[in-house]
């Protein structure tokens, strides 16, 4: 498995009149997690866009355990949990500086190869990045 860490502060238009996470929003932190987590492979979205490789998501599955709250500082754990193939699976834990599990997520995204627009094998260049790791 393949891991990377990111914090996030929880900004006000973030939460909702409780002053909790809006749940809608964590699908965008898992998001920035994903490409942090990409990033520091040395990969970006950008660039396999540029290739002709477009990501997708066609599953996010998420367990609320805690909610998170305006002003706290979160980190985000994201991890790849098996060698990709025509789909790649990450799952998530998102922490409160109190170090409580507050979120347990997972998303699948599917390879688009955008001139065919049809699913295609995760390419060889990021393949061979996370191989090392398997």
């Amino acid at each position: 498995m393949l891991n990377h860490e990111i914090n996030i502060r929880v900004r006000y238009g973030e939460t909702d009149q409780m002053k909790y996470v809006y749940y809608g929003n964590y699908a965008q932190y898992f998001e920035m997690g994903r490409v942090e987590w990409l990033r520091n492979l040395g990969l970006s979205y950008k660039k396999m866009e540029e290739f002709g490789v477009m990501l997708p998501v066609i599953n996010m599955n998420i367990n609320y355990l805690k909610p998170a709250k305006y002003d706290d500082l979160l980190t985000l754990k994201t991890t790849l949990t098996k060698l990709p193939g025509f789909k790649i699976d990450f799952a998530y834990e998102l922490y409160n500086e109190a170090d409580e599990l507050l979120t347990k997520a997972t998303t699948t995204l599917v390879f688009i190869d955008i001139k065919r627009n049809r699913p295609t094998k995760a390419p060889e260049y990021i393949l061979e990045k996370i191989n090392p790791y398997f």
